[in-house]
């Protein structure tokens, strides 16, 4: 499995191995001209006023510089502190020094906070020096004199001043938070050290008669008797010694006396216990009081919490971005412009629906009180609100009527909708508007989304931008006929995640058992597409395949749980966030852990070829997959009972329907009617748990796909596709020969029942009713005949059965399991 676990070098550590020849040769050159503008400014101050005239003569031999780095020294240095920022120049030394190191991954200092350091110096340093120096030497430089001469000329003297010494000391209180509170709560520390050690230096005599002054002042303390003896067993040695234990494991109380056992095993009686705020005091038969402290665990995790911020403060957060620093998101020109896509409202068009609507509910004696209209990109809403005494259902069920009045396809009512005391009548419009990829990915609401795993499906009917997000879904169900936009959804939820999302933090599992609709994305396999370890492609077509990715999904989600648990995180967000706080040890397991998403794009197909088999780890990743970051998107053409069963359905909550042939499929997949009424070419319907909305699918062709997967491919990826983790299914090459009664299927004895009860020795009949795929229905066949059950392959018909009844079935498997 790839793993992302990589963390900041070591301070100071020697990175020469990993760092290549251009970053180790720009590094070393930073550093050269740091040690050459240092040397240069030092030998310029020493002799400024001789070498000064000496700048713009660099190639007059006759001159000669006293510079140790001649000639170009004298520039360098004329330059940068004559006529510049003066004695400032050296911080600019300095920064050549630290982007040097930077370059080669020596973190002796922390980037930005040392630019902002230089910076505020290089600004403020020359006009506080022109200032003292009066604009004599070349402390200042220019910048310095000129900025100083012209604050004077402004605010005089005392201004400038004034200013100076605000900037100073507003730099030092922000820089060292020298607030009354904190300066307080240093002094105190620093008294309470110093009372401490001197403590410590005092001899045992003293310690002694201390300790004897508090035993006679006790009366002024008010201390009670107990608490005088516990004084005591403190300061002053006793006998017997009284026993100091600290960080025990939790006591086990046994009746009215307790055994208390030390980390070192050692134990004791004490005699009866009683607790006070939190603490447990022991007393038995001497006078002598034990005070026990339990140990508390926030100790520990202070000390934890204490090394991942020492951490964070000497490498920063953990960066996932960081092997691929590089990458860039691809850009909005990858998608077409389709040109202006506002919706050009036709008046003549709503007001003629308006009249054959309200007419024909006149006809049928259903008055209306007020009625309007919403021009979305496909369809026009118009909301009537009926007048009193009117029922619902009389409308409703004029549904096909008003179809036939206003001679259109895919009239659709909504009686009431939801939130609003109205009834809404769908009409779709004469010239529809195209909703392209383009537009909704370039507007502000996504690019500006803070979602998670930000899906953008296009526009609503009130021609709204609609987003979801998948990590809430959290796993989303498709369905539609042939040619209806279901493809072009896919691509759609697919295009959004990768705008939005770097590939350490998404990685996709593709199922295309059409093996075309998919292929398009296998340019991004080092980027963005997770596969087994043995897979040749990651784009999964073979069945058998399937299954055991499946699986392997199941596995990686019983692995994520176990790093949560040990992590004491609820979810994957929570998990990457301390992760990246250093709070978890990567040697001890755990690593950045990206989200995971299974598109399946015919699960149809799937079902027939493998029943089960799919069936169980698709139902298991919908029902717990959540918490740890895997999603899933599953897409049919079929939205049948026998495919979409109840177990798929419970755990799917949002679903989007393109336009289904029937009714019947459209209660499948929405548990209500109207996918049938729909127009097709993207129309669609989203049930998000609670309402339905009407949606347009925003349009990305073939070749948009295309280019934004070549951008994507041609950038540099990870050395291979996300590895998920091995799964050692059941051998799928299986051959006649020596039956083993410990080896066979689970359902060796109810397929043998069913081929007695039947007298037909056939394959597919197992897979039909034990809904199993080819390949396990097989090998139970094989170990049909290798018992005797049923005799050898003949050819296209079915196998002969050598049992003729259930009884006698029944004596035979009883002497198998022997």
């Amino acid at each position: 499995m790839e793993k992302n676990t990589k963390t900041a070098p070591a301070k100071g550590g020697s990175q020469s191995k990993t760092l290549s020849r251009p970053r180790i040769f720009f590094g070393v050159l930073f550093l050269l001209i740091s040690v050459v503008l240092t040397f240069s400014f030092i030998s310029y101050l020493m002799s400024w006023r001789a070498d000064q005239s000496q700048a713009g003569t660099m190639l007059d031999k006759t001159v000669k510089s006293s510079n140790i780095f001649g000639k170009a020294g004298d520039w360098l240095g004329n330059l940068f502190i004559f006529e510049s920022i003066g004695l400032a120049a050296f911080i600019v030394a300095f920064l050549y020094l630290v982007f040097g190191l930077i370059i080669l991954k020596k973190n002796y200092f922390k980037p930005w906070k040392t630019i902002g350091h230089s910076l505020f110096f290089i600004c403020w340093l020359p006009i506080f020096l022109g200032a003292v120096t009066r604009g004599e030497g070349v402390l200042s430089g220019v910048y310095g004199y000129q900025i100083m001469e012209f604050l004077n000329s402004v605010i005089g003297t005392a201004g400038l001043w004034l200013v100076l010494v605000v900037s100073i000391g507003l730099y030092f209180i922000l820089e060292f938070n020298l607030n009354p509170n904190n300066v307080k709560s240093k002094l105190d520390d620093l008294n309470a050290n110093t009372v401490g050690r001197v403590k410590a230096m005092m001899p045992k005599s003293a310690e002694k008669f201390e300790a004897d002054q508090e035993l006679e002042n006790a009366d002024e303390l008010d201390l009670e008797p107990a608490e005088m003896v516990a004084a005591s067993t403190t300061l002053v040695p006793m006998t017997p010694t009284p026993v100091v234990i600290k960080d025990f494991p939790p006591v086990e109380i046994s009746n009215d006396f307790e055994t208390i056992k030390t980390p070192n095993e050692t134990s004791f009686d004490a005699g009866p216990m009683q607790a006070v705020d939190g603490k447990i005091n022991l007393t038995g038969d001497d006078d002598i009081n034990f005070k026990v402290e339990v140990a508390q665990t926030h100790d520990v995790l202070d000390d934890h919490d204490k090394k991942s911020n020492e951490l964070v403060e000497k490498h920063g957060l953990y960066d996932h971005k960081l092997d691929l620093a590089n990458f860039q998101m691809p850009p909005i020109d990858l998608l077409r412009d389709y040109g202006n896509e506002e919706i050009a409202i036709n008046r003549d068009e709503l007001e003629e629906n308006k009249n054959k609507i309200v007419g024909l509910l006149k006809n049928f004696n259903v008055g209306i009180a007020e009625i309007k209209a919403t021009v979305g990109p496909t369809v026009t809403l118009y909301e009537i609100v009926p007048e009193a005494g009117i029922r619902v259902a009389s409308i409703k069920k004029l549904q096909d009527d008003i179809a036939l009045n206003l001679s259109a396809l895919g009239i659709r009512i909504i009686a009431p909708m939801p939130g609003k005391g109205t009834i809404g009548i769908e009409v779709p419009r004469k010239n529809p508007s195209m909703v392209s990829m383009r537009s909704v990915i370039s507007s502000q609401k996504f690019q500006n989304s803070d979602m998670d795993l930000p899906v953008v499906f296009g526009k609503t009917i009130s021609n709204e931008i609609f987003m979801a997000d998948l990590s809430k879904m959290p796993h989303l169900l498709m369905a539609g006929a042939t040619g209806q936009g279901k493809s072009v959804g896919i691509n759609a939820i697919l295009t959004s995640l990768l705008y939005k999302k770097h590939p350490s933090e998404l990685k996709f599992v593709m199922v295309d058992p059409k093996k075309v609709e998919l292929s398009l994305y296998s340019k991004i396999e080092r980027h963005y597409l997770a596969k087994l370890p043995d897979g040749d492609d990651a784009i999964i077509t073979d069945t058998h395949k399937v299954i055991n990715t499946l699986n392997s999904l199941c596995v990686e989600m019983d692995q994520r749980y176990d790093l949560l648990k040990n992590a004491f995180c609820k979810n994957l967000k929570e998990y990457n966030k301390k992760f990246s706080e250093r709070k978890l040890n990567p040697e001890n397991g755990h690593r950045y852990l990206p989200y995971i998403v299974l598109v399946v794009d015919e699960f149809a197909d799937l079902i027939m070829t493998a029943g089960k088999e799919v069936e169980l780890p698709i139902a298991r990743l919908a029902q717990l997959a959540r918490a740890v970051g895997i999603h899933l998107i599953v897409a049919t053409q079929r939205p049948s009972v026998n495919v979409i069963t109840g177990m798929i359905k419970a755990n799917f909550p949002a679903r989007a329907a393109f336009r289904v042939i029937s009714s019947v499929d459209s209660r499948t997949i929405l548990d209500s009617p109207g996918a049938d009424q729909l127009i097709g070419k993207g129309d669609m319907l989203y049930f998000n748990g609670n309402e339905i909305l009407r949606l347009q699918c925003a349009f990305v062709d073939t070749p948009e796909v295309e280019k934004i997967a070549e951008f994507i491919g041609e950038q540099k990826g990870y050395s291979s596709a996300f590895m998920l983790p091995e799964y050692s299914g059941e051998d799928t090459t299986s051959t006649v020969g020596a039956f083993d009664p410990n080896e066979k299927d689970a359902l060796f004895e109810d397929a043998a029942r069913i081929i007695v009860s039947t007298q037909q020795g056939s394959t597919s009949m197992l897979q039909r009713q034990l809904k199993l795929g080819y390949n396990r229905a097989g090998r139970i066949m094989d170990q049909l005949e290798a018992s005797g059950i049923v005799g050898g392959f003949n050819g296209a018909k079915a196998r002969e059965v050598q049992i003729s009844d259930l009884n006698s079935l029944e004596q035979f498997l009883e002497e198998l399991r022997k």
